[in-house]
C-alpha cells in the first residue's frame, strides 16, 4: 500500500493540481490584463459556453468520434497486416518502405479536398480515409519494428522444430511485437481524432467538431469556438485512454 500511494499521487493528483493551477492563472491573466475574447477567452467563459451548448458539443464529438474510430480501425488493421507480411517477405518490405515513407508526409490540407471530390461532399468517407492514413503509418512502422525484435535463439528454435513461417510468427514474433503494436496504437489514437477534425475544415457534411469550430469563429462567437476545442481535447484524451486500457487488458492477459 505504501508503494502504491506515491504512484497514485504522481499519476492522478499531480496532473489535476497542475491543471487547476494553469486554469486559475489563465483566468487571472485574462481578467487582469483585460484580454479581448477574440484573442483569448477566459476559461470560465469557455466552461460556461461548453455547459450551455453541451448537446451541440456532444453531437459534434459523436460525428468526429465515429469518423475517427472507423479510421482508427481501418488504418490499424491494414498497418498490422502489411507489417506482418513485410516481416515475412523481405522483398515486399523493401518495396513498401519508400511508399509508406511517402504516405507519412502527405499533407491533410491537400488530401482532404481531393477525397471530397472523389467520394462526394455529402459523404463522411473522406474524413474516415484521412484518419485511416494518419493511423496506418505509425502502426505499420511500430509493428514492423516489433516484429524484428525476436532474438536469434528463438528463431533457431523455431527452425529446429520445423515450424512454418506463420506458426513462428503467431507463437513467437507477435507476442514479442505486442508492446510495439500498442505503442503505435496509442500514438495513432490521438492522430485519428486530429486528422478527422482537420479534414472537417475543408468541406464535407455539416457536423463534427471541425465544422463547428469554424462556424463559431466565423460568427465571432469565440467562447463557443473554444468550447468545441475543449470537446476536441476531451475526445482525443478519451481515445488515448481507451487505447491505454485495451493495452493493459491485453498485456495482462497475455502475461498471465
Amino acid at each position: 500500500m505504501r508503494t502504491a500511494q506515491p504512484g497514485l499521487v504522481q499519476t492522478v493528483l499531480a496532473p489535476i493540481v497542475f491543471g487547476v493551477a494553469v486554469i486559475l492563472l489563465w483566468q487571472g491573466l485574462v481578467t487582469g490584463l483585460a484580454i479581448k475574447a477574440f484573442i483569448l477567452p477566459a476559461p470560465f467563459a469557455i466552461g460556461a459556453e461548453f455547459a450551455g451548448n453541451l448537446n451541440n458539443v456532444a453531437g459534434g464529438m459523436a460525428v468526429t468520434g465515429r469518423n475517427s474510430l472507423i479510421g482508427l480501425v481501418i488504418g490499424a488493421l491494414i498497418g498490422i497486416a502489411l507489417a506482418i507480411v513485410a516481416a515475412l517477405a523481405r522483398l515486399l518490405d523493401e518495396m513498401a518502405a519508400p511508399i509508406v515513407a511517402a504516405l507519412s508526409v502527405v499533407p491533410i490540407v491537400a488530401l482532404a479536398p481531393v477525397l471530397y471530390t472523389m467520394f462526394g461532399a455529402g459523404a463522411e468517407t473522406a474524413r474516415q480515409l484521412v484518419a485511416a492514413l494518419a493511423v496506418f503509418v505509425p502502426v505499420y512502422f511500430n509493428t514492423l519494428k516489433g516484429l524484428r525484435q525476436v532474438r536469434p535463439v528463438d528463431r533457431d528454435l523455431m527452425r529446429a522444430y520445423a515450424v512454418t513461417s506463420w506458426q513462428a510468427t503467431r507463437a513467437v514474433t507477435l507476442p514479442t511485437a505486442l508492446p510495439f503494436v500498442f505503442t503505435g496504437l496509442r500514438i495513432a489514437s490521438s492522430l485519428a481524432v486530429i486528422s478527422a477534425l482537420i479534414a472537417e475544415y475543408f468541406g464535407g457534411p455539416v457536423g463534427g467538431l471541425g465544422k463547428s469550430i469554424t462556424s463559431a469563429a466565423s460568427s465571432s462567437n469565440y467562447g463557443l469556438a473554444w468550447a468545441y476545442v475543449l470537446g476536441s481535447i476531451i475526445l482525443g484524451l478519451a481515445f488515448y485512454c481507451a487505447a491505454l486500457i485495451v493495452e493493459k487488458l491485453v498485456t495482462r492477459r497475455s502475461g498471465g
